[in-house]
């Protein structure tokens, strides 16, 4: 996969990103690069010895102080960090509850925030992508589209704007 065809349309200077299972991290340092200097990448894996490979890999680019590596649960991600963009690439079909994660997910994001899920089509087949497409949809997340990336299923969701009442 190429990091930057995949994320450049939906990421920009001064944002701020979140990587959700980003393993060794090659779309982590992509991130990192789109943000520039004035963004911020947040790297989050459930395994400590990905994160090291993240901060070797980010050290080595010269990027390292736009990326904030953190290490979640299995049943949650415990970040209370609000983001224009989240990533969940190849990840979240081993996620043991989808409506939880999608729900954390859609709280981490601003209003008109993007989310990308990306699922591998040999693990994931298209009634099991549809079922968490429907989850991602219950908790405010909207399908725009679903962008072709080689060997997988996607969508890139909007995060619905709140409806405000004046009263």
């Amino acid at each position: 996969h190429n990091p930057h065809k995949i994320l450049s349309p939906y990421v920009s200077e001064g944002d701020v990103a979140i990587d959700i299972g980003c393993g060794m991290g090659p779309f982590t340092a992509e991130l990192a690069r789109l943000v520039g200097s004035d963004g911020r990448v947040i790297a989050v894996d459930l395994q400590e010895k990905m994160l090291q490979r993240v901060q070797t890999r980010v050290a080595k680019a010269g990027i390292a102080d736009r990326v904030e590596l953190h290490r979640c649960q299995p049943d949650s991600l415990g970040l209370t960090v609000e983001a224009g963009f989240v990533l969940a690439f190849w990840m979240a079909h081993e996620v043991p509850d989808t409506g939880s994660f999608f729900k954390q997910i859609a709280d981490l994001l601003n209003e008109g925030g993007r989310f990308l899920l990306v699922e591998p089509r040999g693990h994931v087949g298209q009634e099991d992508f549809a079922n968490e497409v429907g989850a991602a949809q219950t908790v405010g997340l909207l399908l725009q589209k679903s962008p072709k990336i080689a060997v997988s299923r996607s969508g890139l969701f909007l995060k619905k704007q709140e409806v405000r009442s004046n009263q």
